[in-house]
């Protein structure tokens, strides 16, 4: 460690899609119960704050229904039995409509005039290719976009595409397509004509917020792996090109950038050595990043569906940008995986003078307790800020945590890991193995670096020989 925290860098259809428009489903009623109130706008503070919403990976799943076979609750969960299903939901499953209604529901009482939203993606199920179709994903997409459109009417929202938005999943093509012009078709009251233009091109785009304030929505579905078309291509819809040249113009007309995306960039916390995105075009993406990190305020993602920070460092180990990854709604958990999350949206700070992040609140709902009550309580789960005894989340901040997270006691850790899963089982603990994936992953996100990080920290355990458990 050195000074000024910085790093030495050793390195259906469905089936019954077939039979009724997407839209026809059971609206189950439910009390509604208000947050703990968010927290102040720009009026009034000390710092001239900002603020934003992000939603993500609402994964709306239309079959779900109660029934007393446990394997027929949902199509997502593909034959696994749902024995807790409610009426907010399952573990097994994706959403049902009722519980995304009920996080727009209580969104309603938080929401302020001048805030806007990022959404990043993933609005169809988890189901086998073929109970799907591209007029299917369209109508999903659709769903969700007039369902954010009726709560909220006046409010901007920048998304982006996920992987699940297209149809055969992940094999966004690097020209104009049904999806993209059905894209550009729904968001057109929220973005504007040359935002659009590239959207129904490539499924990217740029847009203004406000002066200063530039939002960037890369598609990152063009580099990932599963994603035939593109595999091979070195600049997938020419989208490097125009990102370096955006952020070039960006930089000259002296606006800060919130990059929004999909995928995330860096290593996934719970695999090893493992990039989200292809190595190569992960390595591409990392070096763009830091070429322009002057002018990159913030990186946001989904995709995960879990809760986790990077730290972005420059080839000498200084911080340049705050990287965050953000829950999901749907609480799908598939059969490999031991954990979930427990449904969840957030709400970030940022400091309108450079645009720093300075906050996040995170909002969660207990399924297991809403099933029980017949009732979506959501609360605040913790804010970033108090939880860990941090001034703000710009890169130095992330990265005091980030290194804090390294050293015993192990409770502060426990406490990341409780939040990476949003609460799921607050008896689960990563230990060991899994831990080192956590926080190689945290502050590595090129190959080198992070194989480095690796090499050593698996040395350290062989030396110290503690009880592991295998990575998660």
């Amino acid at each position: 460690m050195t000074n000024d925290f910085e790093v030495k860098m050793s390195p259906l259809v469905f089936s019954i899609g077939k039979k009724a428009p997407l839209a026809c489903f059971v609206i189950l009623l439910f009390a509604a119960t208000r947050l703990k109130a968010a927290p102040p706008g720009r009026s009034g503070d000390v710092v001239a704050t900002g603020r934003f919403w992000h939603i993500t990976d609402l994964h709306l799943d239309p079959t779900y229904h109660l029934t007393p076979d446990p394997t027929k609750v949902c199509f997502s969960s593909k034959g696994e039995p749902a024995t807790d299903a409610g009426l907010f939901g399952a573990f097994p499953c994706d959403s049902p409509y009722s519980l995304i209604q009920s996080v727009f529901l209580h969104m309603d009482h938080l929401v302020q005039p001048e805030d806007f939203f990022i959404w990043t993606g993933d609005s169809p199920p988890h189901v086998p290719v073929d109970e799907l179709s591209t007029e299917m994903v369209i109508q999903v997409m659709s769903n969700m976009t007039q369902t954010i459109r009726q709560h909220f009417p006046n409010i901007t929202v920048y998304p982006a595409v996920g992987n699940h938005d297209y149809w055969p999943q992940d094999q966004m093509p690097t020209s104009t397509n049904d999806i993209y012009k059905a894209a550009a078709r729904l968001w057109k009251p929220w973005l504007q004509t040359d935002a659009l233009q590239t959207l129904r091109e490539g499924g990217f785009y740029s847009q203004l917020v406000y002066p200063g304030l530039r939002v960037v929505s890369v598609n990152s579905i063009l580099y990932y792996g599963p994603n035939e078309a593109t595999a091979n291509i070195s600049d997938p819809a020419g989208q490097f090109e125009w990102l370096e040249d955006t952020l070039k113009r960006a930089e000259q007309q002296m606006e800060k950038v919130f990059i929004i995306s999909h995928i995330p960039i860096g290593f996934l916390p719970f695999a090893r050595n493992t990039t989200a995105i292809r190595k190569a075009d992960n390595e591409r993406l990392v070096d763009i990043f830091r070429a322009h990190s002057s002018v990159i305020a913030g990186q946001f993602y989904g995709h995960t569906h879990r809760d986790s920070i990077m730290v972005l460092l420059d080839q000498k180990g200084k911080p340049v940008n705050s990287v965050f990854v953000s829950p999901a709604v749907t609480p799908f958990k598939d059969v490999y995986t031991p954990y979930s999350n427990n449904p969840a949206v957030r709400l970030y700070l940022y400091d309108m003078d450079d645009f720093g992040i300075l906050d996040i609140w995170q909002y969660y709902l207990n399924l297991t307790e809403a099933n029980l009550k017949q009732r979506a309580d959501w609360k605040l789960e913790y804010t970033m800020t108090d939880t860990f005894g941090l001034t703000d989340l710009r890169p130095a901040s992330l990265l005091q945590l980030a290194l804090s997270l390294w050293l015993p006691p192990t409770s502060t850790f426990d406490t990341y890991y409780s939040h990476f899963i949003v609460g799921y089982n607050n008896q689960l603990l990563c230990r060991a193995e899994c831990k080192v994936s956590q926080l190689c992953s945290m502050l590595y996100l090129d190959q080198a670096s992070y194989s480095i990080c690796v090499t050593q920290q698996q040395k350290q355990l062989l030396v110290s020989n503690p009880l592991s458990n295998k990575p998660l």
